[in-house]
């Protein structure tokens, strides 16, 4: 898989590490029947707090600049970690950036609205668009850049969660990346799996592993956003729209995404008692923290899955913490 004809930025300094959850292990003992768990680490990175956005941004911002724009403008939730990290990133690299957020998570309180990444997208200098959570943010954001380009300015958009084709390569990048570590441990994991809000992270990995002769199904996600059919059916368009982008005369089946959505709750950005006691376990085992709104149930997911048996006694199962810790500070009462 040759991804060098795609200009690229560097936004992460190398391959981040995969680790054993030992005392997590150690704590449920029998409970997970013997299953391995490993977390790489996608959460930590040099840029705005790291997480997963930053290898989508890897290749946005290097069509962007390579394009020579001086403006980024991007769309989300009023908590979008895509957001909070394309303005870290627009900042590095000397751009303008402005984000259309979407109140799409009924909360009104101070931490919500304050705190958390909409703190951090004031502070790395973004102009922020407050929306209803029933707008078109995309189209809004659309025609802000056609104004500003009226001016002059040369205008780069980006969609939700930086999950375009392009924005995909970068977790096509990541699957190439996991095998080779794995190789390297001499580990062969059962699956990876991966929390689904814009389907890009899946869609990505999914579309690697096809391009490197790899089982698709080998990625999993866990929906946290939408419902189970429309995630699949979205990661699935993407992950075709990603391969092809990659090697033309690739494909992939119908029957090549694998979402559950059984742990997504009552709806985005709501959390769940699956959420709390992974996020709570997380941290009190292993130090480690998960976000209550992707990795936090998507953890939870996992854990059912791990003591329901779905996982044969002795495999490896490989979870990729896609960042989002400063969620945390805005769901701080659900703590």
């Amino acid at each position: 898989m040759d991804l060098t004809r795609f200009p690229r930025v560097a936004l992460t300094d190398g391959p981040t590490p995969i680790r054993s959850l030992d005392r997590l292990s150690t704590h449920l003992g029998s409970e997970l029947n013997g299953v391995r768990l490993f977390v790489k680490r996608d959460d930590v990175g040099p840029v705005g707090l790291g997480g997963n956005k930053l290898r989508k941004l890897e290749f946005l911002l290097g069509q962007a600049l390579a394009e020579r724009a001086d403006t980024v403008i991007t769309v989300g939730a009023l908590q979008s970690n895509h957001a909070r990290l394309t303005a870290a990133s627009a900042a590095r690299m000397g751009l303008a950036c402005e984000l259309f957020l979407t109140r799409s998570v009924p909360r009104e309180d101070a931490d919500y609205t304050t705190n958390g990444n909409r703190l951090l997208q004031d502070l790395f200098g973004a102009r922020v668009h407050l929306l209803p959570g029933e707008a078109d943010s995309l189209a809004q954001a659309e025609a802000r850049a056609d104004e500003l380009k009226g001016e002059g300015r040369r205008v780069f958009v980006f969609p939700s969660g930086g999950s375009s084709p392009l924005g995909c390569l970068g977790y096509a990048a990541c699957a190439a990346e996991i095998l080779e570590q794995s190789a390297n441990l001499g580990l062969g994991f059962a699956r990876i799996v991966v929390p689904n809000g814009s389907s890009g992270t899946h869609a990505g990995l999914a579309a690697g592993l096809a391009a490197v002769g790899r089982d698709p199904h080998l990625a999993q996600s866990y929906t946290v956003l939408a419902p189970e059919l429309e995630a699949r059916t979205a990661t699935l368009a993407k992950a075709r729209e990603t391969l092809a982008l990659i090697d033309g005369g690739l494909t992939l089946s119908d029957d090549a995404i694998r979402v559950d959505g059984a742990h997504r709750g009552p709806g985005y950005g709501i959390p769940t008692e699956g959420m709390r006691e992974a996020v709570q376990l997380m941290a009190r085992t292993e130090g480690l923290l998960l976000d209550p709104v992707y990795s936090g149930k998507a953890f939870a997911g996992l854990l059912h899955d791990v003591r329901a048996g779905a996982y044969e006694h002795g495999a490896a199962v490989l979870f990729v913490m896609t960042g989002g810790v400063p969620g945390l500070f805005a769901y701080r009462s659900e703590f």
